[in-house]
């Protein structure tokens, strides 16, 4: 389709100049389109932390059905502008994080054995992929005792956010 089936997208705040400056970082043929298989990264980029069935609601929410799998700016926009404003796909607040691992650690010995983490983070809940498995690991695991020191992986966070 033209670009000139679509309406005219002028960003009405700081909000929406952020998303749709961060959807056209992605727009690699300069059309105001993308590839849903970019939904999730441009979500991350702007700091949402997406399940991924919060990555494929915000595909069926804003994808044309006659586009072949393009999401166009102007359905973008306004929704992922919403979801934000609205302060969902927000990462977990560090108490909350924390509070989860003190489960895990249920003799309160301040780590997780990365075999017990790498079992519950692949096979309960939502799982990780091997390469989200391996980035996490590569940044909690204290190699010396093969353990997840939790606070300290927390902070790492922390400093990353």
């Amino acid at each position: 389709m033209a670009d000139l089936d679509y309406p005219e997208i002028n960003p009405a705040n700081e909000l929406e100049k952020r998303v749709a400056d961060a959807f056209l970082i992605f727009d690699h043929h300069s059309n105001k389109t993308i590839d849903v298989r970019e939904v999730g990264t441009i979500l991350r980029f702007l700091g949402c932390v997406p399940t991924e069935a919060d990555v494929n609601e915000v595909i069926s929410a804003t994808e044309f059905e006659d586009s072949n799998g393009t999401v166009h700016l102007s359905k973008f926009l306004p929704y992922v502008s919403q979801l934000i404003a609205e302060h969902k796909l927000e990462p977990a607040p560090p108490e909350k994080l924390l509070k989860a691992f003190r489960v895990l650690d249920q003799e309160g010995k301040g780590f997780v054995d990365r075999e017990y983490m790498t079992k519950l983070i692949t096979e309960e809940g939502e799982p990780f992929t091997a390469e989200e498995l391996e980035e996490m690991m590569a940044v909690a695991v204290d190699m010396a005792t093969d353990k997840i020191p939790y606070e300290n992986y927390l902070n790492q966070l922390l400093v990353d956010f």
